[in-house]
């Protein structure tokens, strides 16, 4: 099957903002995404206690860039997404949970100009399975790591498959399931297509690895549950 193009996933999130405005609406189809929320804010937090500057890609409706203000506060925000809908959702909402400036980017996190060395905190939320093969990966970690300060966290929460094919089998059969007990085989079939269709998940393993090729001093795994992690790594 032929994947959605990038034109494709932002027209698709343009229509569904209300909905990723609301983490028990907007993500019931993520298992453990409040975890995942609270331990990659928490690490970051913990690695960077002082942080300053905060970049969120892929931001949606700003879940992430809040909780990370939840534990540090007014934090220079720099959000970026492909949907413009989305975007102005997240401003509206960061806006109202730091007194210092908020920056919107409409775009590819991959293609944006933004400041080299300039961001203590990175956050990644559901984004980075739209990457492709293993160019556009190495492209995107090479340019995540390009702009954290030395010492800066990258931390990521995604949908991940499993470097076992035996095992990787289970735990897609183990995620179908539970979407059958949140909404019936009907919606097992919905999600099951969409990311058939949109989404190009790697595994923990080959993320860690290759964050470590790219330059990364250290990672860290925060949480796994079938098809799901909270990751990252400090440059």
């Amino acid at each position: 099957m032929k994947k959605s193009s990038i034109r494709e996933i932002k027209e698709r999130f343009d229509k569904d903002v209300e909905r990723f405005s609301n983490l028990d609406t907007g993500q019931v189809a993520t298992i453990d995404a409040k975890i995942s929320l609270e331990l990659s804010t928490e690490a970051a937090k913990r690695i960077k206690p002082n942080a300053q500057n905060l970049l969120d890609i892929g931001c949606g409706a700003g879940n992430y860039s809040l909780k990370m203000l939840s534990k540090i506060t007014d934090l220079n925000c720099t959000l970026v997404d492909l949907s413009k809908p989305m975007l102005d959702k997240a401003r509206e909402r960061v806006s109202g949970k730091t007194n210092k400036p908020v920056k919107t980017v409409q775009g590819d996190f991959r293609k944006i100009d933004l400041k080299e060395n300039s961001f203590d905190i990175i956050l990644a939320g559901a984004v980075l399975h739209h990457l492709r093969d293993d160019k556009d990966w190495e492209t995107a970690f090479n340019k995540l790591y390009s702009l954290l300060k030395p010492g800066g966290c990258l931390m990521i929460s995604d949908l991940i498959t499993q470097e076992i094919n035996a095992v990787n089998e289970y735990t897609w059969e183990r995620y179908g399931d539970y979407l059958e007990s949140v909404d019936g085989k009907g919606y097992r079939r919905k999600v099951f297509d969409y990311i058939e269709k949109e989404d190009s998940p790697r595994s923990m393993t080959y993320q860690l690895e290759l964050m470590k090729k790219v330059g990364f001093k250290k990672t860290e795994i925060l949480h796994k549950n079938m098809c799901f992690g909270a990751f990252g790594g400090v440059k």
